[in-house]
């Protein structure tokens, strides 16, 4: 293998890695968020925008607000999963664009002015964002079941406001039995990758 990654750390966050459905009841603590949050914030993304807002619902009063949105298969797992996380685009994630980008400040202005160019960028980055969120979580030793199974205007109305789009909701914890399903197959690198 040509890969810097120990291999036992490339089977935790890829090979091995797998979405949950069960999770046991061991609790998932800010601190472990925090350093999950702490690492993944140095993924790429486009103009260093950090458009990504994570929503942790903990309370047995959110959490029942929230199952009541998730597609019926995921209901059980999402009100039991020892913590569950909305993430979200933030579409005026340009505000912060001077700070993020102190070489380039203009960029809010030149480039995010107009609301539907914010909307895109946001979702493809804050997309990226969650991307990362997941392989975070599996570096922490735990396990993502990230699902968009849902009712999407119904968490916005419940969670976020008009300016946060929900992208999907992240049951996260430690496995619980029978936590996987077979693992489904994967395209090869020749049926993926072209050089021209």
């Amino acid at each position: 293998m040509s890969l810097a990654l120990d291999p036992a750390a490339q089977d935790l966050l890829f090979r091995e890695a797998r979405t949950a459905n069960t999770f046991t009841d061991e609790p998932v603590t800010d601190e472990q968020v925090q350093a999950i949050y702490d690492l993944v914030k140095y993924g790429p993304t486009a103009f260093n925008q950090t458009p990504l807002r994570i929503t942790l619902v903990r309370s047995p009063e959110a959490r029942e607000r929230l199952v009541k949105h998730m597609a019926e298969g995921n209901q059980a797992k999402t009100q039991a999963a020892p913590l569950v996380a909305i993430l979200s685009a933030d579409n005026e994630f340009h505000e912060e664009l001077p700070a993020l980008l102190p070489h380039f400040p203009q960029a809010k202005d030149m480039f995010f002015a107009e609301r539907p160019a914010r909307e895109q960028s946001a979702l493809l980055n804050a997309a990226l964002q969650a991307a990362y969120f997941i392989v975070g979580v599996r570096a922490a030793g735990l396990a993502a079941g990230p699902m968009t199974g849902l009712d999407f205007a119904g968490v916005q109305k419940e969670f976020l406001d008009d300016d946060h789009t929900p992208l999907m909701v992240v049951n996260i914890g430690k496995p619980g039995e029978d936590a996987w399903f077979p693992r489904s197959p994967r395209l090869s690198y020749d049926e993926v990758v072209t050089t021209v």
